[in-house]
């Protein structure tokens, strides 16, 4: 089959990557790609907001499945549109789509459908937002976030008032996040393990691809500001086949029954955000694409015939079909921009990532790179992720960083302690 693979980062290199693999998969698109993910699709350029143009390169293509990486064209609608063309595409509905683009969206979707999420309130003013983190319903810590999407950074964990204060008032008063910010949720702070579990769905029924854990903060030891993630290993130690029955039985079959149930079937792939409280698996957020870091080490252990069990999602067909994994750990470091998550500046030239990639059971995933003048350079915060692979967490964190060690680009900053946590475990 022909697959068209909509992005330009990390996780879609991934996922082109493993479906370079896959004995069903005879011609591979890129839209709009980048250097890393030309070495595996043709890339095409391409707007992923005009969404009848990306329609119309999945028909110029001939494409069979188009499998969407980042959020915001979903957001938009794009998935509506190839249903309406009958063209099969991973990914769900606009108002599937609101599971991850509106926080308020999906805690009252949880409400109704009783899935286990942190208490809230939804703030449509500052006053509002200073009434809920002053009075007794939540205490501190609480969390504030931005209703819709902020790229990773709309999360404020405020451990005092003030905190609290500064949060709302740069989301709703100083629009630090547009028109995201405009609404705030304010919930109870949960404690415990955080978890990552992504699941495959078709309206009915959800395949389990896997579950890893993330790293956020900038620094080790989970210090530093937020970002969109650090680094990720998988599989989880926390991931018990009791744990995960649960989540399926418990959260992931609710959301496929509500949204059927309120008339639009959600399918496509579902990303559980999960902290593991002493009362049992709880929701911190959903994503409807994959993650990333996570996709980067997930995708290399998979195993099998991974693109027809993604068409058969597609088609809503998924029936008895399951995804298998090798035996392997995969640890991954985000190589970033110097001044990420903040303000980063771009063209500076990588060296050093091919001899990296010759590191036995190393994979280099491009995110932030560009071909500039015969070289590739910098292009964004999240610049490459270099996953290690092994028979354990020790060898593939050490193979990770070995290779990491190798590559070079001016202001370059990573994290030295991700994998140390499932070792840990």
């Amino acid at each position: 089959m022909r697959v068209l693979v909509l992005g330009s980062g990390a996780r879609e290199h991934a996922l082109a990557w493993r479906l370079s693999r896959d004995p069903d998969v005879k011609e591979l698109i890129a839209a709009p790609g980048n250097p890393g993910l030309a070495s595996v699709a043709r890339c095409a350029s391409i707007d992923l907001q005009a969404l009848d143009s990306v329609l119309a390169l999945a028909e110029d293509a001939e494409a069979d499945l188009t499998i969407v990486g980042p959020e915001a064209p979903l957001e938009q609608g794009l998935a509506d549109v190839f249903r309406r063309a009958g063209r099969p595409i991973v990914g769900p509905s606009k108002r599937g789509a609101a599971l991850e683009c509106s926080k308020a969206f999906a805690k009252e979707f949880m409400a109704r459908h009783r899935i286990p999420t942190a208490r809230f309130r939804i703030c449509d003013t500052f006053d509002d937002a200073m009434e809920s983190v002053t009075g007794r319903d939540f205490g501190f810590p609480v969390v504030v976030k931005a209703d819709g999407l902020a790229a990773g950074k709309g999360v404020v964990v405020a451990r005092t008032r003030e905190e609290a204060e500064d949060a709302a008032r740069a989301a709703m008063l100083e629009r630090r996040f547009g028109g995201a910010g405009a609404r705030l949720v304010i919930e109870a702070c949960l404690t415990g393990p955080e978890l990552s579990v992504f699941v495959l769905a078709d309206g009915r029924r959800a395949v389990l691809i896997g579950a890893a854990q993330d790293h956020k903060r900038l620094q080790d030891n989970d210090e530093g500001p937020n970002t969109g993630g650090m680094g990720a290993f998988s599989p989880s130690p926390l991931a018990t086949p009791a744990l995960l029955s649960s989540v399926l039985r418990d959260i992931v079959q609710p959301v496929l029954d509500g949204m059927r149930a309120e008339g639009d079937p959600y399918s496509g792939f579902l990303y559980v955000s999960l902290m593991l409280t002493p009362d049992g698996p709880k929701v911190i957020e959903f994503n409807v694409r994959f993650g990333d870091p996570e996709a980067q080490v997930v995708m290399p252990t998979i195993k099998g015939r991974l693109a027809r069990v993604l068409l058969a999602a597609a088609k809503g067909s998924l029936g008895s079909e399951t995804l298998e994994h090798t035996s392997d750990r995969a640890v991954g470091i985000v190589l970033a921009s110097r001044g990420y998550p903040g303000h980063v500046e771009s063209g500076q030239p990588i060296t050093g990532f091919e001899r990296a990639e010759q590191v036995p059971g190393v994979l280099v995933f491009h995110a932030g790179t560009t071909a500039r003048d015969g070289q590739i350079v910098t292009a964004g915060g999240r610049v490459l992720t270099v996953v290690g692979r092994g028979p354990s967490f020790e060898k593939a964190m050490a193979r990770a960083y070995e290779a990491a060690k190798m590559i070079s680009f001016d202001g370059m900053q990573y994290r030295h302690d991700i994998g140390r946590k499932a070792i840990s475990a």
